[in-house]
């Protein structure tokens, strides 16, 4: 299985801080005419463009293109979430419907 080139994402950076509370995962910088320039290079038919924040081998983290596609079907296929878990999803039945008394005031 080959592995795709990384593809760094010029003018994001991703700061963790140790002193920031629990909460707090980390700092997203952009360098605004970098990151455009990135944005537009790489943006997807549909005007996404996705990224991943990642631990380098030296401990830090850095920010690279996510070049995932997922295969494309030649034909329509309706996917149930629930199959690829092995649950198998129960009908829900129709809720019951009291029939009201038009004569009778409801307070």
């Amino acid at each position: 299985m080959s592995q795709k080139e990384r593809v760094f994402a010029d003018g994001f950076r991703f700061e963790r801080k140790e002193s920031a509370p629990e909460y707090v995962v980390g700092r997203l910088s952009l360098k605004i005419d970098e990151a455009v320039a990135f944005i537009n290079k790489h943006a997807n038919a549909n005007g996404w463009i996705n990224l991943s924040v990642m631990i380098g081998r030296s401990g830090n983290p850095y920010v690279e293109l996510d070049t995932y596609e997922p295969k494309q079907s030649t034909e329509h296929q309706e996917v149930n979430p629930a199959s690829k878990s092995g649950l198998k999803l129960k009908p829900t039945p129709e809720p019951e419907v009291e029939e009201e008394d038009d004569d009778e005031l409801p307070f």
